[in-house]
């Protein structure tokens, strides 16, 4: 069931998560590899590198009114030993290039 979903889920990303996907895809990020709507934990995160255990979540302006539901949702990911990441859709649409240091200064820290 959650495969089903995460494939769907792989057919109708949003624009940011596409745009995001071109940069992490074919370890185009610091030669990592990162897998996209991957079930995790009884999840679907966005974008995980699985040998890090580094999550990236890209939140729409649906999340707004569901801060507290993300923040159970990265505390349960966290007890599970990833770390999370997470940035608005217009910051990956409007400055996509900061949001890749940032991501690449996090796993300089946490590796």
């Amino acid at each position: 069931m959650a495969n089903r979903r995460a494939r769907a889920l792989r057919q109708r990303m949003t624009e940011a998560e596409k745009l995001m996907w071109g940069k992490l895809r074919d370890r185009r990020l610091d030669g990592i590899k990162f897998k996209r709507q991957q079930p995790l934990a009884g999840y679907i995160v966005d974008f995980v590198a699985l040998d890090l255990k580094f999550i990236i979540e890209i939140d729409g302006g649906q999340h707004a009114g569901r801060l507290e539901g993300d923040r159970e949702r990265t505390r349960r990911l966290e007890e599970s030993g990833y770390h999370v990441m997470r940035f608005w859709n217009h910051d990956v649409l409007g400055n996509i290039e900061g949001v890749l240091e940032a991501v690449i200064q996090e796993l300089t820290i946490s590796r």
